[in-house]
């Protein structure tokens, strides 16, 4: 007789969250020295304005989203854990953010800020790699198989550059456990958000990983505030298991107010996989009108800002949950948010991707298991863009066109 096949392993879902708060007392000296300036160091005077507002902010109790990141680098390396970071552009940032080498404007002597809080054996790697993402990729993941202890991470300088890649991603991040046991920790930092700037430069394919998920062997994030970027990198290097972590990054979002974290939401806490519509929370503007709410809008990523500032523009009691980790997907997690809502029988699953790309073939079924589970008549809709070959537009005014037609499918009557 044939020997029968042995099941798949069930999955694992959504782990424990794993504490990632770091002392303040840490945080201020990761701070400080990401700051600081070299005695007969001429740091650019533009960069030197950044830097310096940046410097009264974090005084102010405020992180944004570069320094978020930095003090997740920071912290790790102040713990002893090495940090690697390559990709285009990448010591800079490509959205001239990240600042993690600064050059002497006069002399060109290069200064490396968070090296100096270093402790024991770790180094701070941060390198610019040329437009090989094929190559480039795959060496940081062969990095990553070999040093399972570091923090390893390959940025593109847009999302969609990826696609360089996909030979590595398919063959080796997404399946390598699966067929030889080799475990990653790789982190893909991909740029995304549509703001108007043309097909290869709004859209880092989340669909396409969405669609190699399975067994647990990848998480993929679409963070929105810097404690979450923060908490999530630690997180990567502070719990047992070693996943490859796809996060999608943002753009225009780099210097937005709204993604600004108090420095306490980095003392303490975890990761959330999803976030509550802040408005609707105890204390929030909306709290009292929670449980009349007759339609509650789901999405992902940068789009949650947009309907919330025209949510409020409009003065309409509509909450916007945002689902910061897509998979594994947070189905216990989702769940408890809704409940808040029992009046809400319109749910909409709302992305600024067009209806064939984005996450929405990769919920839908889910939220439908998700609401019929809940009960209480709940419908699913869905709100995107129209279905398109090309990722977006490459017309300003037509990328402000269909946003607004967006919005009004979401919240209009």
């Amino acid at each position: 007789p044939e020997t029968p096949l042995a099941r798949p392993p069930v999955e694992r879902g959504v782990l424990p969250a794993v504490p990632t708060g770091v002392a303040r007392d840490v945080l201020d000296r990761v701070a400080a020295a990401q700051f600081a300036v070299p005695d007969g160091f001429d740091r650019h005077p533009k960069l030197d304005r950044i830097l310096r507002r940046a410097e009264e902010r974090y005084a102010a109790g405020e992180v944004d989203w570069a320094l978020g990141e930095a003090l997740a680098f920071g912290s790790l390396l102040a713990e002893g854990t090495t940090v690697r970071l390559a990709g285009q552009d990448s010591r800079r940032g490509t959205f001239s953010h990240r600042h993690a080498v600064v050059v002497d404007f006069r002399t060109g002597d290069e200064h490396v800020p968070l090296a100096a809080v270093a402790e024991g054996d770790a180094k701070w790697f941060v390198h610019d790699s040329p437009l090989s993402e094929y190559a480039a990729l795959g060496f940081e993941y062969g990095y990553s198989v070999e040093r399972p202890d570091a923090l390893v991470c390959w940025e593109a300088q847009f999302g969609d550059f990826g696609n360089g890649a996909q030979i590595v991603i398919d063959q080796f991040i997404v399946a390598a456990e699966d067929k030889w046991g080799q475990r990653s920790g790789l982190v893909l930092l991909l740029p995304h958000g549509f703001e108007g700037q043309g097909p290869e430069h709004s859209s880092a394919r989340m669909e396409r990983f969405l669609t190699l998920c399975a067994e647990d062997n990848i998480q993929v994030v679409d963070a929105t505030t810097s404690a979450q970027l923060f908490h999530v990198l630690r997180r990567q290097v502070r719990r047992d298991v070693r996943v490859p972590l796809i996060v999608f990054t943002p753009k225009s979002l780099l210097r937005a107010a709204t993604t600004v974290s108090a420095v306490d939401e980095l003392t303490t806490g975890s990761f959330r996989e999803v976030l509550d519509d802040p408005a609707f929370l105890p204390g929030g503007a909306r709290a009292d009108r929670a449980a009349e709410a007759s339609r509650v809008l789901v999405c992902t990523g940068k789009v949650a800002y947009d309907l919330m500032e025209d949510r409020d523009r409009r003065d309409v009691d509509v909450p916007v949950v945002r689902v910061e980790q897509l998979y594994p997907f947070p189905e216990a997690q989702l769940a408890d948010v809704l409940r808040r809502y029992p009046a809400a029988t319109d749910v909409r699953w709302v992305q600024e991707e067009p209806g064939n790309m984005g996450a929405w073939s990769f919920v839908d079924g889910r939220l439908w298991n998700l609401l019929e589970d809940l009960g209480g008549g709940r419908r699913l809709g869905r709100v995107s863009r129209a279905f398109s070959a090309s990722p977006a537009t490459g017309q300003m005014a037509v990328h402000l066109q269909e946003l607004a037609q967006l919005l009004e499918e979401a919240l209009g009557a």
